[in-house]
């Protein structure tokens, strides 16, 4: 039998058994097995006296208690207590495999080579899973499946670090040391974040269902912490330096090179003077793919790219590498790099499904500080998914990457970024905003670790676009992904056919239970029940063009540009927009070119046309249409 349907038939048992209210083993040698997840909870603080208060805010902030179908996150964590097993998870490849992308995506600079190089899989925080075993005497692989195991590794885990600080005391406050020990952050000031976030949602309180249909809760508690435990755990002073981050989120400076290396070459960013010279319209959401001891490595090679910030999974750590002011090279379109920020989550294993709470909650308060800073409105027109962004002209658009992917959940994040998708309309009102549950929608995606075989099930905020207002119906066709005019395919990286959370699109016709809405000159069908109504403005061709075509950078026109700087071609991408269609509108892009081809920025100059675009929700990816190509119409009208 092979691997992959050994481990669905595995999963599946231990789902069934959660199912039924029972678990694979029992709590302790000898007890009989809890029949609830709060249960479980309850038990495995008695077991190891661990302050059950404390091991439920420890959980929430790894996992928010869901068990994910015990499937790894993409930093290599397991379970409701995210124990570490980077052996198990990491089957090799990446999203980088798939694509061909020119991360500077400035098609005047020669392109810069893939190479994500090799990971670095020692850290300690990688395998936790390990101490866990020794502590309980459970196999790895039971506390890699099992919930109730994996919560008793969790406590194990936490009590052993609170005999490591020598302190003996049953009050949940006394246990601030240990929980920020069971960060795995290096620094003072990554431990104390985690920690203060665990003791913050013990006082508040939280109660919700998990992924597997378990009600846990954990009551408001008023704790003291005993913050001053800290300073006892020896960890370094993170160079906060030139770091640009909300105090409290403790962010380490680990800056990128702009080193010049021969034959006018340079790297690893472009030096510029934003939001004067330019104004910072984007903030890019990525995945590393990579441990984030690799991906520091990557940042800080001169010959290499660029990003913002990093953030660490475990305990949602932040490093910024690039000042906002510069321009880094991560989003594979210079238009867009160079109007936007980029911040990378740690993720490596290919087959991850699942981002820890940590992580959201670092990243979310970092975008609330962006967006503030530089008046960035916190919707889906302007905080993108890499997977989100253009290709710059036909050839580039097939190679862009796809990351954070399908199961980074958009709703949930934009919740923490105080943003909730609502309803803002009616069935009148002209837009449909992707909404499904990121619980129970489970698109059967295909290829997350050998192509063809279906991925395990799990929760996704994508929902796929029909040719009909049938389950059976083929998906639409992307000729750009597939330029034979073949059907999109559920291969995970293929988004052809693609609404994501928090997408705007406007609506072309409604039939029962189904809504078709305009996706890539073509009507998508996807159930009513996915999506929410909106309102707003739309672009449609002017009267009497049949079509008008659509671009992946919004340059201006050749006369905009001075001697000396080469026009860049204002190159339609492979699609259009037909007439009698309508798109919603994100923003008013003005026509940008930032010209940086030198080490030396005195010669770096920002070329302004008098042509202005419209930014678009074209497909799964943005675009931008000609201003004087269009008629914008209120999406009701």
């Amino acid at each position: 039998m092979s691997r992959p349907t050994s481990r669905t038939i595995l999963i599946a048992a231990v789902a069934a058994g959660l199912a039924a209210g029972m678990t694979t083993a029992a709590a302790s040698p000898g007890a009989a097995p809890p029949t609830t997840r709060q249960e479980a909870y309850a038990a495995a603080a008695e077991e190891f006296g661990v302050p059950e208060s404390v091991l439920l805010g420890v959980s929430y902030l790894e996992s928010r208690w869901d068990v994910n179908a015990g499937l790894p996150s993409t930093s290599a964590g397991y379970g409701p207590m995210h124990l570490t097993d980077i052996v198990a998870a990491n089957t090799g490849g990446t999203h980088h495999d798939e694509g061909t992308e020119d991360p500077r995506g400035d098609t005047a600079r020669p392109m810069l080579p893939p190479d994500p190089g090799e990971d670095d899989l020692s850290a300690p925080t990688l395998r936790t899973i390990d101490v866990a075993a020794d502590l309980t005497g459970v196999d790895a692989a039971v506390l890699r499946t099992d919930p109730v195991q994996n919560i008793r590794g969790g406590a194990a885990l936490l009590a052993d670090h609170q005999r490591a600080l020598g302190v003996d005391s049953a009050a949940p406050g006394d246990w601030y040391g240990a929980v920020a020990r069971y960060s795995g952050a290096s620094d003072t000031a990554s431990a104390r974040t985690f920690a203060d976030e665990v003791f913050r949602t013990i006082n508040e309180g939280v109660s919700r269902v998990t992924d597997d249909g378990q009600r846990v809760q954990l009551p408001p508690t008023a704790v003291n912490a005993n913050t001053r435990q800290l300073s006892g755990l020896g960890l370094r002073q993170a160079d906060t330096g030139e770091a640009e981050c909300p105090a409290d989120l403790g962010c380490e400076w680990i800056p990128a090179p702009y080193e010049e290396f021969g034959d006018g070459d340079y790297g690893n960013h472009d030096k510029a003077n934003r939001p004067q010279s330019q104004k910072i319209d984007y903030i890019i959401i990525h995945d590393t793919e990579g441990s984030y001891q690799t991906t520091l490595n990557l940042v800080q090679d001169p010959t290499y790219v660029s990003w913002q910030y990093t953030l660490r999974s475990a305990d949602g750590h932040i490093a910024q590498h690039v000042k906002h002011k510069d321009v880094a090279w991560h989003a594979g379109n210079w238009y867009v790099n160079a109007k936007s920020i980029g911040l990378e989550h740690e993720g490596f294993a290919a087959n991850g499904a699942w981002y820890t709470e940590a992580m959201y909650r670092s990243s979310a308060k970092l975008v609330r500080y962006l967006a503030g800073r530089y008046g960035i409105p916190l919707d889906r027109q302007h905080i993108l998914g890499h997977d989100n962004v253009p290709g710059t002209i036909p050839s580039t658009v097939r190679g862009m990457h796809w990351d954070p992917g399908p199961y980074w959940d958009w709703a949930h994040y934009f919740e923490l970024l105080h943003a909730p998708f609502r309803s803002t309309g009616t069935s009148r009102t002209g837009l449909v905003t992707i909404k499904p549950d990121y619980a129970t929608n489970m698109p059967a995606f295909t290829g997350c670790k050998t192509a063809g075989q279906p991925c395990e099930p799990h929760g996704s905020g994508t929902v796929v676009l029909r040719t009909a207002p049938s389950d059976d119906a083929p998906l639409l066709t992307d000729i750009a992904l597939h330029p034979d005019g073949s059907p999109g395919t559920m291969h995970i990286s293929d988004h052809s056919a693609r609404g994501e959370t928090g997408q705007t699109f406007a609506l072309a016709e409604r039939r029962g239970a189904w809504v078709a809405v305009w996706y890539l000159g073509q009507k998508g069908w996807l159930k009513a029940s996915d999506a929410a109504w909106s309102v707003g403005f739309v672009a449609t061709p002017k009267k009497g063009r049949d079509s008008v075509p659509v671009y992946g950078r919004a340059y201006p026109e050749a006369a905009a540009y001075p001697d000396g700087i080469p026009p860049q071609a204002v190159t339609p991408l492979q699609y259009t927009l037909p007439a009698g269609q309508k798109y919603a509108i994100g923003l008013v892009s003005p026509s940008e070119y930032y010209r940086a081809v030198t080490y030396d920025s005195a010669n770096h100059t920002v070329v302004r046309g008098e042509m202005k675009y419209l930014q678009i929700q074209f497909g799964h990816r943005v675009a931008f249409v000609n201003v004087d190509d269009v008629d914008v119409r209120l999406s009701f009208m």
